[in-house]
Order: C-alpha cells, then structure tokens, then sequence
C-alpha cells in the first residue's frame, strides 16, 4: 500500500501479538517497523489528507482532528496492554520507511534513555474541581431575606465572599494534600495548568490538574489512595483516567511539548502549536 507513514509511537522489541482487527489512523492496520533494536509503530495513511497543505486544512476540522486522535489513541491504548510504549504527537508523519529509520537513528540515544525511564509504568491522570455551589448557603434553607438598608446590603456581600474565600481556601489545602500524597507513590508528577470548563465541559472549577508516572505494580494501591480521599472534604470532586501510556512524561520537555523527529525535517504544519499536531518528512 502507497501513502505517507503515520507514526504513533516508539517501543522495543515485543512478542505479544496485536489486536487482529485493530485498525489505525485512516482506517489502516498499525505495523512494526523494527531498526537497531527499537520499534516504530506505523500505518499507512493518503497524502491527500496528511501532506503539509492538506493538514493545514485539516486542522481548521474538528470533526476530522478528533477521529483522527481517537483513531491514534485506539492504537496507543493497544500498546500499552502489551508493552511500555513511548507515544509521539498526533499526526506525526513521513514520506516512507526510510524517513522513519532515520528519525529513529538519529533520536536512538533519548529514544533508548526514555523507554528506560518508562519500563513498567503508566500514566494516572486527577483532577480535582470544586462544586461552586458547596460554599454557598444549604439550598434546603429559606433564600436569604431581602436587604432592607444599605448597611444589611453590605453586610450580606460580606458573609457571601467570606464564604467564597473559606471555599477557596479548603479546595487549595485539599488539592495540595493530594497532590503530595499521591507524589509519594509515583516515580514522577506533572502538574498541568487547570481546564477551562467551557472547553472540558465539565461541572466545577479545576484546581488539580495532574499526572502521575506509576509502576504498574503499585497501580492498584495508588488508585485506592485516590478512592479514600474522593469523600474527604464536602465540595471537592475528585476524578480518576487511565491508566494511559506516559504522555506526559515521554519527553525531557513537559506534556509531550517536542514531536520526536521534528529536527529531522523541520516541516510543521502552520497552527500546529495549537492543535497538537505536527509534520516531520520533506515537503511535497
């Protein structure tokens, strides 16, 4: 099969088989493509929709960029059953086999230094938000009486940010104290900025935003501390994801903030800061 060479990940040699029907980016089935004792994981996909130009375009798509993350992370999430992968940036691409051995020759040393640092482990995402509606007055109460001078008007705006800022201040003791504890038992952390609920859709406002690299045997403890502290503090929501392969810690940058390969061409699709994606292998 013809096309460019989509990339979703580096890892070593490994003997447990693949789904059968797992299908990559485009709908074609990821192969391994072995060199000097590393393993990249491909597929084939169409320049007609990968090339520099077409994912210029592309990246104005929202529908088209989020098939093709789910479509990437499907492979990565296969991966990781079966070994300890090391996953590149969406849309990671080349012109043919040979582009790839050559980013993997060239990268083998920080390549090699990162699987090392990764073996056995996985990534744990938490977030916690606070439920706004926690530092306000029991809704089972009567509403607050009307002011009825300027006085009590002052004084009711007093107790509302008094209450506003006890809130604020337990989510911050609450997400500090987490976040220590569940550093005690990760080998890594990386504390990522909050989410924006318009964008996440998601209730309450983020105050943790965190990942934690784990060893895969103490995966089951480290999700049991999680689970105890979910009912700590009235207000606080606490959230669990993964376990996913180490995104955010398969890089010397944070979260995955250099594409593996990127010198090699130095081709970047424009908007590609934005979007998360990126272009590595000559131009057309």
């Amino acid at each position: 099969m013809t096309g460019l060479r989509y990339v979703y990940a580096v890892c070593r040699p490994f003997d447990v088989p693949l789904q059968s029907q797992l299908t990559g980016v485009a709908g074609d089935p990821p192969r391994l493509l072995p060199h000097h004792g590393l393993i990249a994981v491909v597929s084939h996909v169409p320049e007609a929709d990968f090339s520099e130009e077409a994912l210029r375009a592309h990246l104005e798509d929202l529908d088209w960029l989020a098939g093709t993350a789910r479509a990437h992370q499907q492979v990565i999430d296969a991966l990781t059953v079966v070994t300890t992968p090391l996953p590149l940036r969406l849309a990671t691409v080349f012109r043919d086999d040979s582009g790839v051995r050559v980013m993997l020759e060239e990268r083998e040393e920080d390549f090699r230094r990162t699987l090392d640092r990764l073996e056995g482990r996985v990534e744990w995402g938490v977030k916690v938000y606070v439920e706004t509606e926690a530092g306000q007055p029991d809704r089972s109460a009567e509403p607050a009486p009307k002011p009825v001078s300027g006085r009590d008007y002052l004084r009711q705006r007093r107790m509302r940010t008094r209450a506003h800022e006890d809130l604020w201040a337990r989510a911050e003791e609450f997400a500090t104290r987490l976040h220590a504890n569940l550093s005690s038992r990760a080998d890594d952390t990386r504390l990522h900025a909050p989410q924006n609920p318009t964008l996440s859709g998601a209730a309450g406002r983020n105050v943790l935003n965190a990942a934690y690299l784990v060893p895969r045997n103490v995966s089951e403890e480290f999700v049991e501390m999680v689970d105890r502290t979910k009912d700590d503090t009235p207000g606080m929501r606490v959230e669990l994801t993964g376990p996913w392969a180490a995104y955010s810690f398969a890089g010397e940058e944070t979260a995955g903030e250099k594409a593996a390969g990127a010198e090699t061409a130095g081709v970047e699709t424009a908007g590609a800061e934005t979007a998360g994606v990126e272009t590595t292998g000559e131009e057309s």
